[in-house]
């Protein structure tokens, strides 16, 4: 089988012919390429475009589209209901939009003007997604998202079928221009063996959630639309390429030797330790009570990132102290005794909330999100913080606190102190640059502090973690990414306080071992993630783990720092 070398983020075509991207999800995968099947088709005549709703006519159509959005919405949560993890948050972000005020208020003045509720629909997507081009960074993001909703509900009110991914009669490998997180979420892995799209970078909602699924993924792929759908392909997820018609025998024994491996990993329970005995807290990211009770079941210390956004997205009202404790206890209790990492609300950008006024911001990555939104809303935080105290006095826990998006000493202090002031541990969020750079005072303020890798990477590279040309600058293996975590993790050193990595990064395994050797003393990701990282490991020394990361910090790209690191960890 011809070797493929992935050395930037472009196609090359080499033996049989293959193509290359940016690797998601390490492991082998073989199998006929399966396309999902055309989004829901309009002509003027479905839509309706040809007619006008009569006056005495317009206030039924107009509750005929609110009501198909609902539907939509419902079945959206019921799929978060019964997913964990990123995936649940992504279902319940996406079943906002299917009922955002702005979004419908566009559809509903439309119909207003005598607009069949199809067409209503369909015209409102447009005008919301030049918006969302427009204002570029997570906002773009979405665009994926609302077009999914549009088709959704167009389906609903013209009654065809749900759109969605069909089931292959054999395991395939599925290719998309991009996928919605609901058509991604709800892919079963023992017939969905590998997973390429043509946009998307590796910390879009595709590569978060294939790596929760533990499906290998190569994303950001050009000229992915030149195989078709039943071509037998080779997915080399570690690799980033795609070999098409390979040699059958050699790719099934590649993923014979993967199978192999995966079972090996799913055999570690525990705990994190490397080869010659240094600790390494191996923890679990999760959303609300059910995605911790299975993410108990995984080989993982505790809890690294409990995100709480779950609690307030989707609602009109903010929930109060006593159903906020009532969600935190579910946590506490589900690790009771173990460590419980919680991160304050992150809302905002791509995350509205819809029970108080955003400003319009041009940029709103850059804008007020995360701990910002506390400048106005003083009481969001005081209210969060008074549930996460009860809940640790009514679970017997002393949970870890964490704020996102702090850029400043200053803000470090003044959140730690609200923390203290409540008995609790504090901390916060080191996921913009400037507080890589001043991680030094940072630390001085808090008890720890936790890199969100997926921020850091968009923020330091200046690069949309969406857009397929800059997917090579959004890869956590840049160069630049890492020495920022060397900085704080030499820091956290030197103050002998904890310094933990809770992005998507942690979820790599041979990243993982750059960071242990960087100086990071704890990983979360996905449950479904965590044996990987726990088993590679348990198999390298802590001087292979130092000698991997200087390798990688000495190169100028992340193909070159990936095969830096590689040749350190695998002699």
């Amino acid at each position: 089988m011809e070797n493929h070398l992935v050395t930037e983020n472009r196609v090359t075509m080499n033996g049989q012919g293959g193509l290359t991207g940016t690797p998601v999800v390490a492991g082998f995968a073989y199998g006929p390429v399966l396309w999902p099947g055309k989004r829901v088709e309009y002509d003027e005549t479905s839509l309706g475009t040809d007619r006008v709703i009569a006056d005495d006519e317009r206030d039924a159509e107009s509750e005929r589209l609110v009501a198909a959005a609902a539907v939509v919405a419902g079945r959206l949560r019921d799929r978060a209901s019964h997913a964990s993890g990123a995936a649940a948050e992504v279902l319940a972000a996406t079943a906002g939009l299917a009922e955002d005020r702005g979004w419908i208020g566009a559809a509903k003045s439309r119909v207003a003007k005598g607009v069949p509720a199809p067409a209503a629909a369909v015209a409102a997507t447009a005008q919301f997604s030049e918006m969302f081009a427009k204002l570029g960074g997570l906002m773009a993001e979405r665009i994926t998202d609302l077009n999914d909703v549009r088709d959704r509900v167009v389906a609903e009110l013209l009654g065809r079928p749900e759109p969605g991914i069909p089931t292959p009669s054999q395991p395939s490998i599925l290719f998309a221009d991009d996928l919605a997180p609901a058509d991604t979420a709800g892919l079963d892995p023992a017939v969905i063996v590998g997973l390429a799209t043509r946009l998307g970078g590796p910390t879009s909602h595709t590569a978060i959630i294939a790596r929760q699924l533990g499906i290998p993924c190569v994303v950001a792929v050009a000229r992915l639309s030149e195989i078709t759908s039943g071509t037998m392909v080779l997915l080399d997820g570690g690799a980033g390429s795609i070999t098409v018609e390979p040699e059958e025998s050699e790719a099934r024994e590649l993923v014979e030797r993967s199978v192999a491996e995966a079972a090996l990993v799913a055999a570690w329970r525990g705990p994190g330790r490397t080869a010659d005995g240094t600790d390494v807290a191996i923890l679990a990211n999760v959303a609300d009570g059910a995605s911790a009770r299975r993410a108990a079941d995984a080989p993982v210390e505790g809890i690294g990132l409990f995100r709480t956004e779950l609690a307030f997205l989707d609602r009109a009202d903010e929930p109060d102290v006593d159903e906020q404790t009532r969600l935190y206890r579910d946590v506490f209790e589900a690790f009771a005794g173990q460590k419980v990492v919680i991160r304050t609300l992150d809302a905002g950008s791509d995350k509205p909330l819809a029970f108080i006024e955003h400003p319009d911001e041009a940029n709103p990555a850059l804008g007020v999100r995360g701990n910002r939104i506390g400048d106005d809303h003083p009481e969001i935080v005081r209210t969060q913080l008074d549930a996460i105290a009860r809940a640790a006095e009514e679970s017997g826990t002393t949970p870890w606190v964490m704020a996102p998006m702090i850029a400043t000493a200053a803000e470090a202090a003044q959140f730690a102190d609200l923390v203290r002031q409540r008995g609790l541990t504090a901390g916060v969020m080191i996921e913009i640059p400037a507080a890589a750079i001043l991680a030094p005072a940072i630390l001085a303020e808090v008890d720890f502090v936790s890199i969100g890798t997926n921020d850091l990477t968009q923020y330091t590279m200046a690069a949309d973690r969406m857009s397929a040309e800059l997917a090579e600058l959004t890869d956590p293996w840049q160069p630049a990414v890492l020495a920022l975590i060397s900085q704080v993790a030499t820091a956290g050193a030197q103050q002998g306080k904890p310094v933990g990595v809770c992005g998507e990064a942690a979820a790599d395994p041979s990243l993982a071992c750059v960071l242990v050797g960087l100086g990071v003393t704890s990983l979360s990701a996905a449950p479904a993630a965590t044996a990987a990282v726990g088993a590679k490991l348990s198999t390298v020394t802590m001087e292979q783990c130092r000698a991997a990361a200087a390798a990688a910090l000495a190169t100028s790209s992340p193909a070159l720092a990936r095969r830096a690191a590689a040749e350190k960890l695998d002699h």
